[in-house]
């Protein structure tokens, strides 16, 4: 049906309860590509038992984390094929580091519905707390729906990449393993264009491509443990747009830049001429 723009803004969304353990945090890192050399002590730092220390970007997927069925994209106002849908783009801000367990509840709003003539782009952000009230993180998304523009509604700012017109201050390899996919989608994202070759195939894509939300989390890893000494806690904010996709078993690059106190980056597959994988890529340390 088409997006009701007036009911999609004005809903009043149920608030979500979850919770979440130190396993949940340590699959979630394996699915990162962490541990890639177990005598390492910062690596294991992600994944010790009890208390591994928790990259904000886990934030981004722990309401969902224990989903095992595809998601919908069914909400007041809203009702889109999920073959239609891509993610657009994702932040997550953090006032402190996240507790490798815990409790909490999850409020979501949308925000903006733009309309780009052949697409919608909708935008949401969800405030969580824990169940007596203290904020734990801020969500940004944005998701792009093929097909679903020409409302008549505002048509939103263009975004830009973002990256300085120099070269990277840093670049780091970044390997994508072969079941990459497989494994992560163990962290709730049951979607089937990561794991059918067939539903990839008709939905345009050659293989089954690798989550966006993985390769944004491999990217912050990434960032965190060449710049940060690989301390996750010394994250307040990180965020990125989708602006293609990665497949598994290639080797994408990551190009970091420092600007002005933050770690801006792009992600490209150099096998593909350098096709871009993430642009806009920003982390603000605490």
């Amino acid at each position: 049906m088409p997006i009701d723009v007036e009911v999609a803004l004005a809903a009043e969304l149920d608030a979500v309860e979850f919770a979440w353990t130190s396993t949940d945090i340590q699959l979630y890192h394996l699915g990162l590509g962490a541990g890639s050399d177990p005598m390492d002590s910062r690596e294991l730092r992600y994944l010790v038992d009890d208390t591994p220390q928790v990259l904000p970007t886990f934030a981004n997927v722990a309401a969902t984390f224990h989903a095992t069925k595809p998601p919908t994209v069914q909400f007041p106002g809203i009702d889109i094929e999920l073959s239609k849908v891509l993610h657009a783009s994702e932040r997550i801000e953090v006032p402190a580091p996240l507790p490798p367990s815990g409790s909490a509840r999850a409020v979501t709003r949308f925000t903006d519905i733009w309309d780009k003539g052949k697409a919608a782009v909708i935008w949401s952000e969800t405030t969580v707390s824990t169940p007596d009230g203290v904020p734990l993180w801020t969500q940004r998304r944005s998701i792009y729906a093929r097909g679903e523009g020409g409302f008549g509604g505002e048509r939103g700012p263009s975004g830009s990449g973002g990256a300085p017109e120099r070269a990277p201050d840093m670049e780091v390899a970044m390997p994508v393993l072969p079941q990459q996919a497989l494994l992560y989608r163990l962290c709730g994202d049951r979607n089937p264009l990561h794991s059918d070759p067939e539903f990839a195939a008709s939905a345009g894509f050659p293989q089954p491509i690798l989550h966006g939300l993985c390769t944004y989390g491999m990217t912050c890893k990434a960032i965190v443990d060449t710049v940060l000494d690989g301390d996750a806690a010394a994250v307040a904010g990180y965020g990125a747009r989708f602006a293609g996709v990665a497949y598994p078993g290639e080797t994408l690059l990551v190009n970091i830049w420092k600007d002005d106190g933050r770690l801006l980056a792009s992600v490209v597959a150099p096998a593909r001429d350098n096709a871009t994988v993430l642009s806009g890529v920003e982390l603000v340390p605490a």
